[in-house]
């Protein structure tokens, strides 16, 4: 296990490069993110996500969320974007909104008992946009124990997770950028009610984004 400072340029470079070497070997990773710090893993590998669970003391009933490095891999992902999605995306991606959709019935992995969805977010910190670039997505949840508050610094999630962890790449505290307390994390809607005509999309968890904001792209019409 090891800590390296992001802030200073060979530090980057050495953690970048031993964050890619781990996630490549199914091992975890903790990032940071525009919210919080998270846990990645290999999203593609059942033993890195099964070690990712294990590591926050979560079972298969609590499946992590997806980070991608972009909209292209939003399409990629998921079966169906409804139009509202995409409004979603343009407005607040990347940054703190994770949205629920179906999840290609194609896709090569387990991510738990999904019941055939993926939660999907683009981040907007840009060591974790240039890891995803890098390494495709990754399952990436808050980096905590469960029950405990979500880490907002490397030092916080290195205290609950130690060992269980290869790297930690250290940008110093997350969550500056929004105007509620990050460690709310990212707002979570479920875009799957929107597949009907007569469907809404629901707000599952309150996060850095307003529910209102979420309504103005939406519609109040098509929100539950």
């Amino acid at each position: 296990m090891a800590v390296y400072d992001t802030s200073v340029s060979a530090e980057l470079l050495t953690g970048m490069r031993l964050a890619r070497a781990s996630i490549g070997r199914g091992e975890l990773v903790v990032i940071p993110t525009d919210t919080v710090y998270g846990v990645a893993a290999d999203a593609f590998s059942v033993a890195a996500v099964t070690r990712l669970l294990e590591a926050k003391g979560r079972d298969r009933t609590a499946p992590p969320p997806v980070l991608v490095p972009g909209v292209p891999t939003l399409d990629a992902l998921a079966a169906t974007v409804p139009d509202e999605v995409r409004a979603l995306v343009a407005e607040f991606w990347p940054g703190g909104l994770t949205i629920i959709l179906r999840a290609r019935p194609t896709l090569d992995w387990d991510l738990g008992e999904t019941g055939g969805t993926v939660a999907l977010r683009m981040p907007s910190d840009p060591i974790a946009l240039e890891l995803l670039a890098e390494t495709g997505p990754l399952a990436v949840s808050s980096a905590n124990r469960t029950g405990e508050p979500a880490a907002v610094t490397a030092a916080e999630a290195e205290a609950m997770l130690g060992e269980a962890v290869s790297v930690y790449l250290d940008a110093g505290t997350a969550g500056a950028g929004y105007d509620a307390d990050a460690r709310l994390g990212s707002t979570i809607v479920d875009a799957t009610g929107l597949e009907t005509p007569d469907g809404k999309l629901r707000i599952v968890r309150h996060g850095v984004i307003p529910d209102a904001e979420i309504v103005r792209v939406v519609g109040a019409d098509r929100c539950a």
